[in-house]
């Protein structure tokens, strides 16, 4: 057992990789935002990038609830895809109707193939570590 084990007991250690693991998520929808700004230079402030990243971060937060997340957040399947989904698919409601966004096809297939790499790409590393632990 770690020293961090130790002092903050399984239990407590397990919810604090949890959260990290939520706020990797997060970080890695905010760098979706902030590459799909660059590569159409819409912006790199922070409120540019906050107004790309915020649809898909309450669909983020949504999808980590509905599939409860938090008991396995390394799981690949049925939780990790159905994150994406629900990530990809409440991001473009709202940003079509709250965000003032468009939704081309081309943009629902490139958002859906880049957070599905990124999101499900930190799962699979991320399970990885566990399993050599």
């Amino acid at each position: 057992m770690s020293t961090t084990e130790r002092s903050l007991g399984p239990v407590r250690h397990s919810a604090i990789i949890t959260l990290v693991l939520l706020l990797l998520d997060a970080a890695l929808v905010v760098l979706f935002a902030v590459a799909g700004n660059r590569s159409h230079s819409t912006g790199l402030s922070v409120s540019d990038v906050a107004g790309t990243a915020w649809p898909f971060l309450i669909g983020l937060l949504l999808g980590w609830a509905l599939t409860r997340s938090w008991r396995q957040p390394s799981r690949l399947w049925p939780e990790g895809v159905v994150v994406v989904l629900i990530t990809v698919a409440l991001g473009m409601t709202l940003r079509v109707l709250l965000a003032d966004g468009g939704a081309p096809l081309s943009f629902v297939a490139v958002a859906t193939g880049s957070l599905a790499l990124l999101l499900l790409g930190r799962r699979l590393v991320s399970s990885q570590m566990v399993r050599r632990r």
